[in-house]
């Protein structure tokens, strides 16, 4: 059924009674872009029992939301400013982001302008960055720009893993092979280059092999990079490096993995899956480590660029920069964009 506020699912009714059975807190507004991962958070927030009010964004998001929330409405990614006025009508303070949006297509291959189209707040907020002199479509500078329309809106935005902590994978080897001592050195050479890539807001993943990186993640995402790792390293043997930026915003473009990245790890002949631990999403974490430990992928996650089985020293290479303190996509890009996913 349709309103004019959007869809409630045949479920909304009796999760709406079950919320209202105890004493509910207060809506917290999802914005869901591509993935499992937003599927994940709803799950998370309605068993800590908040009423979730979504945007779910076209050609992105998944249906299983529409059985999950409370109420969805599909809308374009450019219509910031209906987003906006939907969760006021809904009553939330509160807003996460969650899931992929495809930067490439939606800025560079016309999606936003023809599929998405923007309203007036979008273009406002987005205006001076994509279409102004000084231009900057680097993810961190759009991101923080929709954050703060939010909080111009009068709505904190907050990272999805303030209510999925559960899915922030912990250091330790996760899944496969022990890693060999070849392995363990690239893992530590590949995380000073992936730092240096994310610092410079390019992109958080590399490919190693040997100490030489192979290919490195840009705008075409991370299953592209792995896809081209494939064709210039058809011997494999190869680890795939997935960091956190230097100074990592929590509240979107969080690196992310799940099965499908282990699946094209292992059809790309790549052998093992670095990630960091304690700032790194892993979705359908059962299926993803049952696959990893079936294909003979091993998935490591560490700090500091230390694998297991090494020394660690008095100080890390990379401490200096590292902070201690969001079609055939795939898991691997957990960031989201507005103008852009997960």
């Amino acid at each position: 059924m349709i309103d004019r506020n959007g869809y409630r699912p045949r479920g909304g009714r009796k999760i709406m009674a079950q919320h209202q059975s105890g004493e509910s807190q207060a809506p917290i507004g999802l914005v869901a872009g591509w993935g499992s991962f937003p599927v994940q958070v709803a799950e998370s927030l309605i068993r800590d029992g908040h009423r979730v009010c979504c945007i779910a964004i076209s050609g992105h998001a998944s249906t299983d939301l529409e059985s999950l929330c409370d109420h969805v409405r599909w809308s374009g990614v450019g219509k910031l400013g209906g987003h906006i006025r939907y969760f006021r009508r809904n009553g939330v303070k509160q807003v996460t982001m969650a899931g992929k949006l495809f930067k490439a297509d939606l800025l560079y291959q016309g999606s936003l302008w023809l599929r998405h189209f923007p309203d007036l707040t979008c273009i406002r907020t987005l205006g001076p960055a994509l279409l102004g002199r000084q231009r900057d479509a680097r993810d961190d500078s759009l991101l923080v720009a929709v954050t703060n329309a939010y909080d111009h809106a009068g709505m904190e935005v907050l990272a999805a893993t303030d209510f999925a902590p559960e899915l922030l994978v912990e250091a330790g080897q996760l899944a496969g092979p022990q890693p060999k001592q070849r392995q363990s050195s690239d893992i530590q050479a590949g995380w000073h280059v992936a730092k240096q890539m994310g610092g410079m807001d390019i992109g958080q993943t590399i490919t190693i092999k040997d100490g030489t990186v192979i290919a490195v993640e840009a705008i075409e995402g991370t299953d592209a990079c792995i896809d081209r790792t494939g064709k210039l390293c058809p011997r494999g043997g190869w680890t795939l490096v997935k960091v956190s930026k230097p100074q990592q915003d929590m509240r979107f473009d969080v690196p992310t993995i799940g099965p499908q990245t282990v699946r094209r790890v292992a059809d790309a002949k790549g052998t093992a899956i670095a990630v960091e631990a304690d700032k790194t999403i892993l979705v359908e974490r059962e299926e993803t480590l049952r696959l990893a430990n079936k294909l003979g992928v091993s998935i490591l996650s560490v700090r500091d660029g230390i694998s297991l089985d090494s020394p660690i020293p008095t100080k890390s290479p990379i401490s200096s920069t590292t902070d201690t303190n969001h079609q055939s996509p795939t898991e691997n890009d957990g960031d989201f964009l507005p103008g852009r996913a997960a």
